[in-house]
């Protein structure tokens, strides 16, 4: 029997038995979706994670106001700032492996040009932060360091934000209104995305430090930051450079040992780097699930496969009077099996992507989807479908003749 003859006999036998056959397949479609699902998304996961890593730059640290005991009760970290502008200046000078360390002072704002108004996190920082976080602008410019010194009544834009403000006009140099205070916008960043836990980093204002916490915010405690970040420029003495602001802090802040520290330091990239093995590791389970998944529909189609060698022994017989040999009726209940599992594939295919599309869009993280997973996933259902279908087909190649004449 010609192979094509073959698999045209495979494919008129499955539809014959349409519903018991889509049944069959429902573990293939799960498991290949899930091989999809994951492909896509934990390769777009791990994009967002070196864009991250990229963006904040090699070697960054973050220094937190804050995580202090009072009254018996643990405070939020920069709730309860603890660091000044002396900490930030002396950090710059005493420790050489710094480059920048720039203040940053936020609190949450309404912010309206006219007629629609958005709620977003507002920085106060200083005109190094540019540099620092590798800040790009798609209109504009970003505050300088006299703009700061004066507390210019200016600010910058995340992508979001002006997006959800901006509407298409061309904001640059006009009038927008901080917490009811006239700012002049002077410039729109480029889109960053969102970080691994979702936070969207395009959704906020930047301006310059002087001007937040005296003309918008104010504060009871000039001089005061709730977080300062930290550039090294040799990356490879990041570790060194963490462990020198660790002790000049804590002399400065004259904390005795045994006594909890006022401040934290996180290092921004080992936290991403945290990110990537826990979105891997998340991903190899998800595997697992496929995996599974796979196994299921595997045995399905064999289950399903040795019923239908036991339902159909007379036409097994049959074929093998009119003179097909063992391999024909080997080949056309194996191919019955391959058909089974690669439609089951092409469907799962299909579903993954789609679901993968829905959900990056939810997330706002980017898919990274390509021919490569659906190929692969192809393959391991055909895998799948010639693995499982073996030992029905040999078994239906392996009746005898006269064994058959029973079911006649």
């Amino acid at each position: 029997m010609r192979f094509g003859k073959c698999l045209r006999t495979a494919a008129v036998s499955l539809w014959i038995h349409k519903l018991r056959s889509f049944l069959t397949v429902l573990g293939v479609v799960i498991g290949v979706s899930a091989v999809v699902l994951v492909w896509g998304l934990g390769a777009g996961a791990r994009m967002v994670v070196a864009q991250q890593i990229s963006g904040a730059g090699a070697g960054l640290l973050m220094i937190i106001s804050g995580a202090t005991s009072k009254g018996g009760w643990r405070m939020a970290m920069g709730t309860a700032p603890s660091l000044t502008m002396g900490d930030v200046q002396a950090i710059g000078k005493e420790i050489p492996e710094v480059e920048h360390a720039v203040p940053v002072w936020g609190e949450v704002a309404q912010v309206v040009f006219s007629p629609l108004n958005w709620s977003t996190m507002i920085l106060g920082t200083t005109s190094e932060f540019a540099q620092l976080r590798n800040v790009d602008l798609v209109a504009g410019r970003f505050f300088n360091a006299s703009e700061c010194h004066r507390g210019a009544k200016v600010c910058v834009l995340g992508y979001t934000v002006a997006q959800n403000l901006c509407r298409g006009k061309n904001p640059i140099g006009q009038t927008l209104r901080i917490n009811n205070i006239p700012f002049v916008l002077i410039g729109i960043m480029a889109p960053k995305g969102r970080t691994p836990d979702g936070r969207d980093q395009d959704d906020m204002v930047l301006a310059p430090l002087e001007t937040t916490q005296k003309s918008l915010f104010g504060t009871a405690l000039p001089g005061v930051v709730k977080f300062v970040l930290v550039s090294v420029a040799d990356p490879t003495k990041l570790d060194t450079a963490q462990s020198k602001i660790d002790n000049l802090l804590t002399q400065r802040h004259r904390i005795r040992p045994g006594f909890e520290k006022d401040f934290s330091i996180r290092n921004l990239t080992e936290i991403l780097k945290t990110w990537e093995i826990a979105i891997t590791t998340m991903t190899w389970l998800l595997w697992g699930v496929a995996l599974i998944s796979l196994l299921v529909g595997g045995i399905g189609i064999m289950n399903i496969m040795l019923v239908s060698v036991k339902e159909r022994t007379a036409e097994i017989g049959l074929r093998m009077a009119v003179g097909a040999d063992p391999w024909d009726i080997m080949l056309q209940f194996l191919m019955e099996a391959v058909v089974l599992s690669v439609s089951g594939g092409f469907v799962g295919v299909v579903l993954g992507a789609t679901l993968a599309q829905f959900i990056g869009r939810l997330s706002g993280w980017p898919i990274h989807f390509s021919l490569v997973p659906a190929l692969t996933a192809l393959l391991i259902s055909m895998a799948v479908g010639v693995c499982f279908g073996f030992v029905p087909a040999r078994q239906a190649a392996r009746l005898h003749p006269m064994d058959t004449l029973r079911y006649g």
